[in-house]
């Protein structure tokens, strides 16, 4: 370790306590009960294998240059008008295929996954989109489990760019902002799976729900997982502000399906629920996770769910909490298949769950030592982590690459994860919104005392810098853990796969 990185406290302490809010594949392994089960949250695959390493072209580039020539996804509009205008002229796609809509504060992502894998192994053609994406944006438009083929992304977007443009022109002349990069993406999306087509699309909402341009959607299920300060800015200061702005994607006479929530988030869900007609499934009451137990690449879990019992599924998925995504897939299936009166089939409920990724979170991506990735990056999501981590990767010493966003919540991210990590390798995301990583150090060191923390503001390096502290520790069992920021997982997890093709190893085609 270069002693030129180790934190300088001779800082100006006014400034100290700023308060800004190859992938190797592992293969499967036998447990002790002698069953095979896959290794890695990407099932027999190696986890690069998940991401479409490579496959942007030039005319995928151009399609995401135009994307992000608009205004960015961080700065959305409050309306729904917009991208209702565009779907219109597009001939409402929408209303082609029925919906399951997910929002959230965290798992918002992974539970999408699996509802889709699940919907997908009873025979259905599927639509997924997500957001924000790892490596290519491709990974937010998912068809049938995988990323849209190139060719249909580019062939799509020219097909619905004109009318694009005339709901800029349109918009434009009343004096509003053209669609931005997110309604636009949405719109692409609405049509890629009406082209495809699909039986049904599993759609994450961007931010927030009542306004967000996925709520054109007329949702059969609608599902909110665990409701938190986020987005402050944009959604409120407060939990139940949140939940009431999440709340505005129920639709009348629906089906509601939520994990588990504070008392003052429930009570929004529960008003929208009543207002609209709609049932609500509340985890705890109305479906639960019987038992969890942690296995070779992920763990098993009991679910009792709306209509049935579901013993020992295996989900390929590490951390407590993804037990409780799970089961909050179980009960939107349910509901979206039977109403909620109707118990799936255990083969093909295990089929879909053993089926499901979630690149990024609780990833392990390269080992000697072991780097493991997860796309924590506010404090609700970083408790998560650090109760998950010990679970799933035991180790007497986690060397820690963190970096995130400027508008998060970057001491409550690093206090979530004091007592989970020994050394902070603190560095910043790829980005116009990274938190400078000197201005994130003296936030960390606040924390943590500067004697834990080395600065690199070099993702490369500050990688390289935490395995060879995690080579120095004294304990056989030291990682690497990257987390903060999603575009920063991506960032590392395309170092590593770059690793890989250099060194001839494993790393993904």
């Amino acid at each position: 370790m270069s002693d030129s990185n180790q934190y300088d406290s001779s800082q100006d302490d006014s400034e100290r306590y700023d308060d800004h809010d190859g992938v190797e594949d592992l293969g499967p392994l036998d447990d002790t009960a002698g069953v095979r089960i896959p290794v890695g949250p990407s099932g027999d695959q190696a986890p690069a294998d998940a991401l479409p390493y490579g496959g942007d072209d030039d005319e995928v580039r151009r399609v995401e240059a135009a994307l992000y020539a608009r205004i960015g996804e961080q700065a959305p509009e409050r309306r729904l008008t917009a991208t209702r205008r565009a779907v219109e002229l597009l001939g409402d796609p929408h209303l082609a295929y029925p919906v399951i809509h997910v929002t959230g504060t965290n798992g918002k992502t992974s539970t999408a996954r699996m509802t889709e894998s699940i919907v997908r192994a009873h025979g259905l053609r599927t639509g997924l989109m997500t957001s924000p994406h790892l490596v290519s944006i491709r990974e937010r438009i998912v068809i049938d489990g995988e990323p849209i083929a190139a060719d249909r992304f580019v062939e799509n977007w020219d097909d619905i760019t004109p009318i694009l443009e005339m709901t800029d022109r349109e918009l434009t002349e009343k004096g509003e902002q053209p669609l931005t990069f997110f309604e636009a993406l949405t719109v692409l999306a609405l049509a890629c799976f009406a082209e495809a087509p699909v039986d049904v699309a599993v759609i994450e909402v961007g931010m927030g729900g009542e306004w967000d341009s996925t709520n054109v959607v007329q949702s059969q299920v609608q599902v909110i997982t665990p409701v938190a300060i986020d987005h402050a800015k944009q959604l409120g200061s407060t939990v139940a502000e949140i939940a009431r702005t999440k709340s505005g994607i129920i639709k009348p006479s629906s089906s509601v399906v939520s994990s588990a929530q504070t008392p003052e988030a429930l009570a929004e869900l529960e008003r929208a629920a009543e207002l609209t007609e709609s049932t609500l499934a509340v985890e705890g009451t109305g479906f639960s996770v019987v038992s969890d137990t942690p296995a070779v690449g992920g763990q098993l879990v009991t679910v009792q769910g709306i209509a049935g019992r579901y013993d020992d599924l295996f989900v390929p998925l590490f951390g407590q909490h993804q037990a409780h995504n799970a089961a909050v897939a179980i009960a939107a299936v349910e509901s979206f298949l039977g109403r909620g009166s109707q118990a799936l089939d255990e083969d093909v409920l295990s089929e879909g769950l053993a089926a499901a990724t979630s690149p990024g979170r609780l990833q392990p991506i390269a080992q000697e030592p072991t780097v493991v990735v997860d796309a924590a990056h506010n404090p609700h999501g970083a408790r998560a982590l650090a109760e998950a981590l010990p679970v799933a990767f035991p180790s007497e010493h986690v060397v820690g690459v963190v970096g995130i966003l400027g508008d998060k919540d970057a001491r409550g991210f690093v206090r979530a994860l004091k007592d989970t990590v020994e050394t902070f390798v603190v560095t910043q995301p790829p980005g116009d919104r990274a938190l400078d990583a000197d201005a994130f150090a003296r936030i960390v060191v606040a924390e943590v005392g500067e004697d834990r923390v080395v600065v690199e503001p070099s993702l490369e390096q500050a990688l390289q810098e935490a395995r060879d502290l995690a080579d120095e520790a004294d304990a056989e069992d030291a990682l690497v853990l990257v987390a903060g920021s999603i575009v920063m997982v991506g960032g590392v997890m395309e170092l590593v796969h770059a690793e890989g093709l250099r060194s001839g190893g494993g790393a993904a085609e």
